[in-house]
């Protein structure tokens, strides 16, 4: 995964987030366990795109040259 990739969904999901959160009318709950889901997903699926967090569950720490 290149970083200009990353740094674009990022963004995408961010403002996305933002505008449910604005626009679409949710208990004050609801939309907190929205945002700390999105944040999860965006966190895992950074640690599979950077190869920390391996598919199967392993976590393999990338080498240091």
């Amino acid at each position: 995964m290149s970083l200009l990739s990353a740094i674009l969904t990022l963004i995408v999901v961010g403002l996305l987030l933002a505008l449910i959160n604005r626009f679409l009318p949710m208990d004050g709950k609801i939309k907190s366990i929205l945002n700390i889901l999105v944040v999860v997903a965006v966190v895992l699926w950074l640690l599979y795109g950077f190869g920390v967090l391996g598919h199967s569950g392993e976590v393999r720490m990338p080498t240091i040259r």
